[in-house]
């Protein structure tokens, strides 16, 4: 990159982005976002984001422009961000095209692995003008990433299901990233071969499936409540042997450096399984 060219970056839906220079008026349209953009030490120049960016404390103080499933777009045409960060299976894709047509920077975010992160870590440190910054953020996270992976290397497989959501009953697909924490803490995704990211899934699917430990991971107070419908199905070898665990979503549903914290949490799970 040219000196005074601005900075370029490819995103994640294979676009370019260019911004002139570094960017300091910042719309985050998903709570990972918002998280990484703090974690960079660039709190400070998100100027909104969306409902539940709630961490860190401070994101909670941040003007709202809509959920992340639907944007109020007037309001941040209002705001006039140097640049928009997106969640490519969150936000619609209308509206985020929309946005480009008018003339803002977006960069498109979706990370499906643990790699994933470091790189976006990496290109929003290069964004926002500290490369540095993003390039020790995602050096220490991939660090970390293989001292978890390598303490639980070689255990023995277990079958897992993840339940996301439970009216309707929701999983994940091989592609999600918790997909891959469940595999690399010895963990099989029983519902890893369904072509949708997020699919739906009938109770009599789960009981053909029949999995050694089921994982949970609604709200802190819908977990322990999903936790305990599944022990009406006895006949379930994770009832019989008592693995049902709730696994905070804070910590996995959102990819930031704090997945590897809900990932020891799932290898410890399983491995109690075990």
């Amino acid at each position: 990159m040219a000196a005074g060219a601005g900075l370029t970056i490819t995103d994640d839906s294979g676009a370019e982005v260019h911004l002139e220079g570094p960017a300091t008026r910042i719309v985050s349209l998903a709570p990972h976002i918002t998280e990484l953009m703090y974690a960079l030490d660039a709190g400070s120049r998100v100027i909104a984001t969306v409902d539940h960016s709630d961490y860190p404390t401070a994101a909670t103080r941040l003007p709202r422009v809509g959920s992340a499933h639907k944007l109020d777009l007037e309001r941040i045409v209002a705001l006039q961000p140097d640049l928009v960060v997106a969640w490519r299976s969150g936000n619609p894709d209308a509206e985020i095209q929309r946005l480009r047509k008018l003339g803002f920077s977006v960069y498109i975010t979706e990370p499906r692995s643990l790699d994933d992160i470091a790189e976006s870590l990496q290109d929003l440190g290069t964004l926002i003008g500290n490369k540095k910054r993003g390039k020790s953020l995602a050096e220490s996270f991939r660090s970390q990433a293989r001292h978890t992976i390598a303490q639980y290397a070689g255990r023995a497989p277990v079958d897992v299901f993840y339940q996301i959501w439970d009216d309707p009953l929701m999983t994940l697909n091989g592609d999600h990233i918790i997909s891959e924490l469940l595999q690399r803490c010895g963990g099989n995704n029983v519902f890893a071969d369904l072509p949708t990211l997020a699919p739906q899934v009938g109770t009599e699917a789960v009981l053909a499936a029949d999995p050694d430990v089921i994982l949970v991971s609604g709200s802190a107070r819908s977990g322990p409540e999903w936790v305990d419908h599944w022990r009406a199905w006895p006949r379930l070898k994770a009832v019989q042997n008592d693995h049902i665990y709730f696994i905070p979503p804070d910590f996995v549903q959102r990819q930031t450096p704090r997945i590897l914290q809900g990932m020891e949490r799932i290898c410890a799970a399983l491995d109690r399984a075990r």
